[in-house]
């Protein structure tokens, strides 16, 4: 399996990292994708990918979350990062309107930014749209229809803003939030095909149950294709096969 979104370079798992890794890798996870978060987390991501080169895969982007008065200075630094490295794809990139709106305006305009500058490096994008799937559909469909090719992160939206997502010829990220009782997805997923979605666990964030509420962990990875097969009452073989050809497809293109 993949893990196509994993921050697994955070301080959370400094202490136990080895021990992390061989849990994921006995439950059959075999390459972790790591999104960047913004200039504080490009060394420790980077150190990360340089000790499992074969394993682990970094992206460079600024989180919305991290969108200040002064992006720009920032996104100097992401295209500076893509001038002389050759990532996996721009991201995690998007906007957010669950903490704070204060710099909305700002969050369009770096999206909007890294959605050129992955045109231009011919990457695909990850995109973070918490309490912002519309907002955000709208803002990638110019880009889309320029060849922009990416998946929506965390995707915890309603069948018709997956259908609109999909016709763009985007991907769904499944994450630990298919698991929980009241996570809607078993009303969304089974609507979805299986060509269109990706697994990923976003640690150390939203651990699917039973261990929801703590740490996440690549590892944990198979209870969401688990959960998938469950929704959507196809075999697990059929849900890992997919995935993985998926992940690659987008990410690995020949």
């Amino acid at each position: 399996m993949i893990d196509s979104h994993a921050h697994i370079y955070l301080p959370e798992f400094k202490e136990d990292l080895q021990d992390v890794i061989d849990a994921s890798l006995e439950s059959g996870v075999e390459k972790i994708l790591m999104p960047n978060i913004d200039h504080t987390s490009i060394e420790d991501m980077l150190g990360v990918e340089d000790s499992f080169p074969d394993m682990w895969f970094s992206m460079m982007g600024l989180h919305p979350c991290s969108v200040k008065k002064d992006f720009e200075k920032s996104l100097y630094e992401v295209e500076e990062w893509l001038n002389k490295k050759d990532f996996l794809a721009v991201g995690e990139i998007g906007t957010d309107l669950y903490w704070d709106k204060t710099f909305w305006n700002e969050q369009q305009e770096a999206f909007k930014i890294q959605c050129d500058l992955a045109l231009k490096f011919k990457k695909p994008v990850v995109i973070h749209c918490r309490e912002s799937i519309s907002e955000t559909i709208a803002l990638v469909k110019p880009f889309a229809e320029q060849g922009l090719k990416g998946v929506f992160h965390c995707f915890t939206g309603s069948v018709k803003q997956a259908h609109q997502i999909t016709d763009l010829g985007f991907f769904l990220g499944i994450g630990g939030v298919s698991t929980f009782k009241n996570g809607g997805m078993d009303q969304v997923l089974p609507d979805v095909d299986m060509t269109r979605l990706l697994l990923e666990t976003d640690s150390p964030y939203l651990a699917p149950v039973p261990f929801r509420g703590k740490r996440n962990s690549p590892a944990y990875l198979s209870l969401i294709r688990d959960r998938i097969a469950e929704i959507k009452n196809i075999d697990i073989e059929l849900v890992e096969s997919n995935t993985d050809q998926n992940t690659t497809r987008l990410f690995f293109p020949r």
